[in-house]
């Protein structure tokens, strides 16, 4: 399993929501298997997204995407306010 972590300031949360619920289904079409949304305690201008992949290139390409297509027009990604950091990470498998 690999995640896309991806954290960024926004405008104003409801703005953000809908454009993210936006492009539900192109997630799910992109490998996105499970996703989690949270917001710094009191602070609803940061979110901080985790979206589950089976793979590294289904995640790589995902970011792809976002970097071109959604964050790269403003039409797309309303409430951005700031450049998105992101990582790719793996479990980490204990014994």
């Amino acid at each position: 399993m690999v995640s896309l972590h991806i954290e960024h300031p926004i405008t104003d949360l409801a703005t953000w929501t809908t454009a993210f619920t936006a492009i539900t289904e192109i997630r799910r079409q992109a490998g996105v298997t499970a996703e989690i949304v949270r917001h710094p305690v009191g602070d609803d201008t940061y979110v901080v997204i985790d979206l589950e992949f089976d793979t590294g290139e289904h995640a790589h390409a995902f970011l792809r995407f976002l970097e071109s297509q959604i964050w790269a027009v403003r039409e797309n990604a309303p409430a951005l306010a700031g450049t998105p950091e992101t990582k790719i990470l793996e479990a980490v498998h204990l014994t």
